[in-house]
């Protein structure tokens, strides 16, 4: 489900995956852009029809964007499913920009902006992948990889280099100072709801 139908009944949403799976066409349910509470009710909705339930949740994650981190993580570990984050490199911002934008590569002007209003964050981040001598695009994928309910990124690589670079990523095992220095960099919310703006 590419995004929650908030007008369509969930009875009706589970009896229509139901029938499906016993067709055979439906092995799994995943969702994609849930909220926190979306996948708790689909869960919960599910599990009253003796269903099995979400398997997996397709969100925006990567290190400038970790919204996810408030509700999304804690309800997909909750109810057991994988999480499957999209624009894992926030649209190659996170992919070397700022190091592309030096040997010549042109950006459109929206991307210009994004990386002029993160250029502080963009210049310490790919200081600290020079100094680990990594792509920047494998450190930001290697990050992702540290959190166990990330099955695994989307990724979508246009050259062989891109995806050699991708499965290098694979092989990065981040230290818990260069977790914190990430977290320095690229704060996120403050951890889980509510502690994160609660107390």
């Amino acid at each position: 489900m590419h995004h929650v139908d908030r007008d369509c009944p969930w009875s009706e949403t589970w009896r229509a995956f139901e029938q499906l799976g016993n067709q055979g066409k439906v092995v799994y349910v995943g969702s994609s852009n849930f909220a926190g509470w979306d996948i708790a009710t689909a869960c919960q909705e599910a599990t009253k029809r003796g269903l099995a339930g979400l398997s997996s949740e397709q969100s925006i994650y990567h290190l400038n964007n970790r919204i996810v981190e408030l509700e999304v993580i804690p309800a997909c570990r909750y109810y057991g499913l994988g999480l499957i984050p999209w624009s894992p490199l926030g649209g190659g911002l996170l992919g070397g920009a700022l190091e592309k934008l030096e040997s010549g590569r042109r950006a459109s002007e929206e991307s210009l902006k994004e990386i002029n209003a993160n250029r502080p964050k963009l210049e310490q981040y790919e200081a600290l992948c020079k100094q680990l001598g990594k792509p920047p695009a494998a450190v930001a994928l290697a990050w992702l990889l540290h959190n166990p309910i990330v099955t695994a990124p989307i990724i979508g690589p246009r050259t062989i280099e891109q995806l050699e670079s991708t499965l290098h990523a694979t092989e990065i095992t981040l230290d818990k100072a260069t977790l914190e220095k990430l977290d320095e960099i690229f704060p996120g919310p403050g951890g889980e709801a509510p502690q994160a703006y609660a107390w």
